[in-house]
């Protein structure tokens, strides 16, 4: 038994959205408890106690679209590479870059961003994974990590053509032997969907043996018109847009996730709304790459299930929440949009999403809910409830701020400190095969 208390709890559950002076009761890998510290201590006087001093307890965040493979690319130079656009990004330093993954690095990239994740309190990550040069068997390197660290994952590989119709296959045939493998899985920390790149990689031949490969109770993760190359490319060779090919190759549905969607219509929100097809939004990958600002706002306002991700940009989600707040609000030209949309993808839009691959309640604190709880060091400096403290999150706090860290009631970082994990020595490894790779991309 465990008691994490003595802070200024947010729970978001409705019925008790905020304690003053808060702790939850945490019994194996769920929350039995929460109310006042004082009265937990009372009904369980022999429970461990992570003492928050003052601190902010609340649920650990989710993350519903990483790139793990990314994780070897900071600072990174390679020869030659001089974009002019998002392909040659893509084809220059991405896809470059999964071209000479090994299975060794693969499986470090996913260390490397597990142990960020838990560092920023993050505990449930749905990863969309590319390794062209070691495909099968890469789903169950990132699984190794995630259950070495501790975390709970989603995760895909990256279907596409762009390699040839043979690592397509092996790239299909890795994400139906993973899906089978989570589903069988009991310890709700795993689970897996059939992943996609984009329409502009992938043939109407690879999409179909995609449906016909992948099991019945998953769905997609697939990018949906990130670029303007995407939907140039639908129109010109499909004669139609994006969602409406998704939608007559049978791809859209409630357990497909949608990244990004920056180029689609009104037509195309109201098939994602009528399909129940979730979305997620990625602010600072798409600035960063000059892709353009999706229309997040509106495609909520039509009903369709969103969350937030950081496609590999950073591993901290408050980072995320803070720059998607201004982006929409620089976008629309009002200073009034995103207050209330943000905050819903992080907080109910992510563990929604969540929900739909994992049995236990995520993202919330209340009993029978996955113990997946965070300790803040904020003590705030202005009065904090239930009506603003998405306000002291915004402007108060990072993901640096995290100083404790529970998965499925498992104490992996405390006072900053990670536990059973040898953090030095992981990151050694980690140089190691990132030098390794920095080589053979540049010969």
């Amino acid at each position: 038994m465990l008691i994490i208390g003595n802070g200024r709890m947010i729970t978001r559950d409705p019925l008790m959205p905020f304690i003053e002076n808060g702790a939850v009761a945490v019994d194996g890998s769920q929350i039995t408890d929460v109310g006042t510290t004082a009265h937990l201590k009372e009904l369980f006087p022999e429970a461990e106690f992570i003492d928050a001093r003052g601190g902010v307890i609340m649920p650990a965040f989710i993350n519903t679209h990483e790139h793990i493979y990314s994780a070897m690319a900071r600072g990174i130079i390679i020869n030659g590479y001089n974009p002019k656009g998002f392909l040659d990004i893509l084809d220059g330093m991405w896809w470059n870059i999964d071209r000479h993954l090994t299975l060794e690095q693969t499986r470090q990239s996913a260390r490397a961003t597990y142990l960020e994740c838990i560092k920023n309190g993050v505990t449930t990550v749905f990863d969309h994974h590319a390794s062209f040069g070691a495909i099968t068997g890469s789903l169950s390197a990132l699984e190794d990590a995630a259950s070495e660290l501790g975390v709970r994952t989603c995760l895909c590989y990256e279907v596409s053509d762009r390699a040839g119709k043979d690592k397509a296959r092996e790239g299909i045939a890795e994400n139906a032997a993973f899906i089978r493998h989570a589903l069988a899985d009991d310890s709700d920390m795993i689970a897996g969907m059939m992943g996609m790149h984009a329409s502009f990689t992938i043939s109407d031949e690879t999409m179909e043996l995609c449906a016909a490969s992948k099991p019945e109770q998953a769905g997609y993760h697939i990018h949906v018109a990130e670029g303007i190359e995407d939907l140039h490319d639908c129109l010109k060779n499909h004669g139609k847009r994006i969602i409406d090919r998704l939608m007559d190759c049978n791809i859209l549905g409630p357990k497909t996730l949608a990244a990004h969607c920056i180029y689609i219509n009104k037509h195309e929100m109201e098939l994602l709304k009528e399909t129940d097809t979730m979305v997620v939004h990625n602010p600072e990958s798409n600035m960063g790459n000059a892709c353009g600002c999706p229309p997040t706002i509106e495609i909520m306002h039509h009903g369709v299930l969103t969350g937030l991700g950081t496609d590999g940009y950073t591993h901290d989600m408050i980072e995320s929440y803070k720059v998607a707040n201004i982006l929409h609000k620089h976008h629309l030209c009002d200073a009034t949009a995103a207050w209330s949309e943000v905050p819903q993808m992080l907080f109910e839009g992510n563990a929604k999403i969540a929900g739909r691959y994992f049995k236990k309640p995520l993202g919330i604190l209340k009993p029978g809910a996955a113990a997946d709880v965070i300790v803040m060091d904020y003590n705030p400096i202005t009065p904090m409830d239930a009506s603003n403290c998405n306000g002291h999150i915004l402007f108060g706090m990072t993901g640096r701020c995290v100083v404790t860290t529970v998965c499925s009631g498992k104490v992996l970082m405390r006072d900053r400190i990670m536990t059973g994990i040898d953090e030095e020595k992981l990151a050694a490894d980690v140089r190691l095969e990132a030098a390794r790779l920095w080589k053979s991309i540049n010969g």
